[in-house]
């Protein structure tokens, strides 16, 4: 390999060997005649002196007694005694070729100072030129090589706290950066600074920057990946992939261990350095060109004794780069011989092609490649040995080393045992010139890259995998993205074979972004693919390989990437060293599930936690997998709590099954937050949260039913042989997913049955003696939820809802049996159906609150046989005698018809029961199943409501007594809201009529507050014709009525509802008649009452009756799209606005507006 040397001057090699012809006499010795070294380079230092150790500044002045260099010392050692003086710039462009640019730089200081300014040191450090980095320059020719290629070089203060990395680069070269301020520092002023801990300058962000690097680094060569991630994620704002990070044109130092090594290591003694590759005898030399002392191996410090291991190792591998780039050219020249042997009969070439490595004449392998016709890749590109120092006359034998020479050899013998390949010859005589010079048409190129590829053929398994490490990473960019899952399997079966980590790590590295971003089937290949890579090279590989890839994807800016991450992690998990699953993996899970912004990713990241908890074995997680579990259940996404309930939950209690918790904390923890919420939250209950607590508690009742089997004193007779019934489909609630199934929680379909015999035999006839974890359930468990439920809203019909849900299933999962001896038992304890378990004065008997819904609708409808509909009936019937008669509020009773009327499978149970109270003889009993009929219309169709529910609600308005009869209108009211039948609607019309024109009502209060009630609530719903020809006239009348009422409570109360009616109305079409005969007349009259009784709701009901007679004046005009049309529009809106905002301002509530009323008079 050519050295680069921009010094053309007077001293070039030329004339060096020049000089030394004209020298020799002197040179040689007078004790014998051994010829000086070879021409090529005059001050080359003998052959076997060892190399020397990284020079430290101290030893680079000539004043220091050891001579100002390695080459200063070679060449007063070779003038010996002779009397001729070697000129200064001589010994300057020596110093500048040889790169010992330190030394160089003393003696141009020394010189300065001295008044003998030398012209062509002065020219190199004043170019910049000379200063640049050059990544990727070769080592110089004549250049010794140390461990790092070319000597490396200390700084010339060689503590770690102030070492110069200016002066190093990043292949070891001693290049130095063009800011030399430091170094042209006077030599003495240098000397005399002493690095020392009480002398400790602050660190500054360049030093901190490169040593933050340089610890990277250092921990990525030596496998502990993770720490280098962790160590990155902290010092977030440098980029550790590129030095130039850390700043421009400063070139890279020496690797860390390095610096350790020779950082304030005492100046070893000076050695001479020599080309490996050269022999050289001690005879062929001059007696004075050694130093009696350099013959002398000096005693070594352990270190530097290590420093020179290290250094021939790094020559070894040297050696071996070399060894495969001869075995190389040796396969090509192979080729090329049988080549020549197929298109020649007698091929001269042949001989001078010989590849026996043994021959003491064989020229260098790279000449002998020059000498083939075929074009090949230069061999030398700075990886491997200069061995060109040797000159061409010397016969000597290359030094090689016997193991080089060995595995030549075997590849020489291995490509011999190959049969060659025999082609037909042809019959034309060609002269080979002739031959060779026509085939030369033929177009080929092994000159690139691809082309050396293509013209090497891999003859092993390695190669192949060599050869695919070298391609791989050119083939992928140029692949479509929709077809670069078709390289899957080349990647990973090249990353799992390939011996060299840094080039598996660039294939894992390809194939986490191999398509930018990736559906579901590139992410299931992908995954696919890593499982089986882990499955091949085994958990400590796919520790130190595949998950640095997931980490460093973890925050990447595509969701479909960071799900690829999320779903790695589960798939891998089986595959990863326990430690590593329940720390690190853990650890990422957990920080995507809190940060990740898409609903998709977090939705894997459960999924990939659940599989975590089931290969998890570490009891000290238990807390950390309950806060992921109500972490992940808060979750705003749908998708991400279905997730949960499907597959973490139920993972979870697998695990905590194992570890014996799952009825001992994990449970008693959900209810112990569910009895603090409700103690929290008495007058506002955050239901969210309890429905969070509550659907993990319902997702745990499979592993817990699966768990009492499992510890059942009949577990062990279960046996398998003979014919076992299979299980009734409806035995269990359909599960969320396969993992809520008890069957496959218990191991199959057939143990479950088995046992579900042994179960209900037990239970039904020989009890729960002994039978710790059913006896937890039934005097811990039950007692515990029975409570809890008594505390909930019962006007919060989500909270029913979600604790009639649980019991259901709590029931269906347990068994009928179970059921009706250890459930029903314990509510009808605490439902005792009598008046004093009633407080009318207070309301909050049991039979006021939620205990009487959810057990009606939770426990009692878990099974639908007869006796089951009967005990539900006559429940029912009970609770509603017993709530009427004791004059206690009806919400449980509502609550549980609400809940029984969203199934139309109970609307015929519910009729029945209300029809019992229509024929009941209490009017109490009467009034509460006409009220219960308006929750129970709106579900009901419409051939029930005109067989069974008009006829009861016609019976009920000729009841005798008049408040069983006023109990009936929001009945009918709802009815005119919901049917569309016309005879049914005639039918409620003219009872409704009847209401309101028949004499015996005109002075019924009660009965006028309710039906204007109802024609507030149900009249925006209603059919336009109800409401135009029946609803708004009648209104009107009312309105004008009112104001003739000399009782005022009763006018401040019809006031009140009518203004409600009204702004409800307000908001309907109304047809212009309708509006000028009746809704503006029935406003005005209104308005009429509240100028007496609040003039604030009369200056609303003002705005009111101008925004209509504008609307009647518009439409009377008949030009909608005029001007005046728009003006009036836009007041009309003002009006709305203003009416708005005065509504915002009040209640209307009655006993409020009742009060303000009050307070006007």
């Amino acid at each position: 390999m050519a050295s680069v040397n921009p010094f053309n001057l007077s001293d070039s090699d030329e004339e060096a060997e020049r000089r030394h012809s004209e020298t020799i006499d002197t040179e040689r010795s007078p004790s014998d005649g051994a010829p000086g070294p070879p021409p090529g380079n005059p001050f080359s230092p003998p052959a076997d002196a060892e190399p020397p150790p990284p020079l430290s500044s101290n030893r680079t002045s000539p004043s220091g007694g050891e001579g100002i260099s390695v080459s200063a010392t070679a060449i007063s050692a070779m003038a010996g005694s002779a009397e001729t003086r070697i000129s200064v710039d001589v010994i300057a462009a020596q110093l500048l070729r040889d790169q010992y640019i330190l030394t160089a730089l003393e003696l141009h200081t020394e010189l300065l100072e001295a008044g003998r300014e030398l012209p062509r040191l002065r020219d190199y450090f004043s170019n910049p030129g000379n200063f640049e980095r050059q990544s990727g320059t070769p080592p110089a020719k004549d250049q010794a090589l140390g461990p790092g290629g070319p000597l490396n070089r200390a700084g010339s203060i060689s503590t770690l706290d102030s070492l110069d990395f200016a002066r190093y680069s990043d292949d070891g070269n001693r290049e130095s950066d063009e800011r030399v301020a430091e170094s042209e520092v006077p030599s003495q002023e240098r000397k005399n600074f002493k690095s020392s801990p009480e002398i400790q300058e602050p660190i500054r962000p360049l030093e901190k920057r490169a040593l933050n690097f340089l610890v990277n680094e250092y921990l990525l060569k030596n496998e502990m990946k993770l720490s280098s991630i962790t160590f990155s994620d902290e010092n977030d704002e440098q980029d550790f992939e590129v030095w130039d990070d850390v700043g421009l044109n400063i070139p890279k130092p020496p690797d860390l261990l390095q610096l350790y090594r020779n950082c304030g290591a005492p100046s070893p003694l000076s050695r001479d350095m020599v080309d490996v590759a050269v022999e050289v005898d001690f005879g062929d030399l001059p007696g004075n060109c050694i130093a009696p002392e350099t013959l002398k191996k000096p005693d070594l410090s352990q270190q530097q004794q290590a420093e020179l291991v290290q250094e021939l190792e790094y020559q070894i591998s040297l050696l071996n780069n070399e060894k495969e780039s001869l075995a190389e050219q040796i396969k090509k020249l192979q080729s090329e011989i049988q080549t020549l042997k197929r298109t020649v009969s007698s091929p001269p070439s042949t001989e001078r092609l010989s590849l026996d490595l043994g021959s003491e004449n064989t020229p260098n392998p790279s000449s002998a490649n020059t000498s083939s016709s075929d074009p090949l890749p230069p061999s030398d590109n700075g990886q491997y040995l200069d061995i060109r120092g040797v000159s061409e006359s010397d016969n000597s034998k290359p030094p090689i080393t016997q193991n080089t020479s060995q595995t030549h050899n075997e590849i020489h013998n291995t490509l011999n045992k190959r049969p060659p390949v025999q082609f037909d010859q042809p019959n034309i005589k060609l002269s080979p010139a002739f031959q060779q010079a026509l085939l030369s048409f033929c177009r080929m190129c092994s000159d690139s890259r691809l082309g050396a590829e293509v013209s090497r053929i891999a003859d092993s398994e390695q190669s192949v995998m060599l050869m695919l490490g070298r391609c791989l990473p050119h083939i992928v960019p140029n692949v479509l993205l929709a077809k670069r899952e078709e390289l899957i399997p080349l990647i990973l079966c090249t990353a799992c074979l390939h011996p060299e980590p840094k080039e598996r790590d660039q294939l894992l590295h390809i194939l986490f972004n191999l398509i930018k971003r990736p559906d579901d089937e590139q992410r299931q290949m992908i995954l696919t693919g890593c499982v089986a890579f882990a499955r091949h090279v085994g958990p400590t590989r796919v520790e130190a390989e595949l998950l640095p890839q997931c980490w460093e994807q973890i925050n990447h800016k595509y969701p479909e990437r960071r799900l690829l991450v999320a779903e790695a992690c589960g798939a891998l998990a089986p595959y990863l060293p326990k430690e590593i699953r329940s720390s690190l993996v853990l650890s990422m899970l957990q920080q995507m599930l809190a940060d990740d912004k898409a609903d998709m990713v977090r939705e894997a990241v459960v999924k990939s936690l659940a599989i975590i908890m089931g290969y998890i074995d570490d009891p000290d997680k238990y807390s950390q997998g309950f806060e992921l579990m109500l972490l992940s259940l808060g979750d705003p996404s749908e998708r991400v709590v279905s997730a949960v309930h499907q597959v973490f939950i139920p993972a979870f209690a697998a695990w905590t099954t194992e570890l014996g918790s799952l009825h001992t904390a994990l449970i008693p923890s959900l209810l112990a937050r569910i009895e603090k919420l409700l103690m929290q939250g008495e007058h506002s209950l955050d239901e969210h949260k309890l429905h969070v607590f509550l659907s993990a508690l319902q997702s745990l009742i499979p592993p817990l039913f699966a768990v009492v089997l499992q510890n059942a004193p009949f577990t062990s007779r279960a046996k398998l042989h003979g014919d076992i019934p299979a299980i009734e489909v409806t035995r269990f609630p359909r599960p969320a997913s396969p993992l809520q199934d008890v069957a496959t929680i218990i191991g199959s379909r057939e143990m479950l049955s088995a046992l579900l015999i042994l179960y209900d035999h037990q239970l039904e006839h020989e009890g729960t003696t002994g039978w710790e974890s059913l006896l937890w359930v039934v005097n811990q468990l039950l007692p515990q939820l029975i409570e809890i439920v008594g505390r909930i809203n019962v006007t919060s019909s989500t909270c029913v809802h979600e604790f009639s849900r649980f019991f259901w299933r709590f029931c269906r999962t347990f068994g009928k049996i179970f059921t009706n001896t250890k459930v029903k038992p314990q509510f009808q304890e605490i439902l005792r159906l009598s008046e004093e378990n009633v407080d009318a004065s207070a309301g909050n008997g049991i039979l006021t609150k939620a205990t009487v819904p959810i057990y009606a609708t939770g426990v009692l409808t878990c099974y639908n046989q007869e006796e089951d509909r009967k005990l539900l009936v006559g429940f029912l019937e009970d609770v509603m005698t017993t709530l009427s008669l004791s004059h206690a509020p009806l919400d449980s009773l509502k609550a549980a018809f609400v809940e029984l009327g969203a199934n139309p499978v109970y609307h015929e149970l519910l009729l029945t029961v209300l029809w019992y109270g229509v024929v009941h003889t209490s009017a109490l009993v009467r009034c509460t199943a006409a009220r219960m009929f308006e929750l129970l219309v709106k579900g009901v169709n419409e051939t029930l409501v005109a067989q069974r529910v008009v006829p009861a609600l016609i019976t009920l308005s000729s009841d005798p007594e008049i408040s069983v009869r006023i109990s009936t209108i929001p009945a009918f009211g709802t009815i005119m809201e919901t049917v569309t039948q016309k005879e049914l609607l005639e039918r409620v019309k003219m009872q409704l009529a009847s209401f309101l024109e028949d004499p015996q009502y005109q002075d019924q209060h009660s009965l006028h507050m309710e039906i204007i009630r109802t024609f507030g609530r149900v009249g925006p719903n209603a059919e336009p014709r109800f409401r135009d020809e029946f609803v708004l006239p009648h209104l009107h009348k009312l309105a004008l009525a009112n104001n003739s009422q000399t009782v005022e409570s009763k006018r401040i109360d019809i006031a009140t509802q009518l203004f409600e009616a009204y702004s409800a109305l307000s908001c309907c079409f109304i047809s212009e008649e309708v509006m000028v005969n009746h809704f503006l007349p029935g406003l005005r009259c209104l308005r009429a009452d509240m100028e007496q009784l609040s003039p604030e709701h009369e200056v609303i009901l003002s705005s009111m009756v101008k925004e209509c007679e504008i609307k009647v004046e518009n439409r009377a005009m008949g030009d909608p799209q005029g001007s005046a049309s728009i003006a009036s529009s836009l007041v009309g809106e003002d009006a709305k606005t203003k009416f708005l905002s005065k509504m915002g301002q009040l209640t209307t509530s009655g006993a409020m507006l009742a009060n303000v009323f009050q307070r006007k008079k």
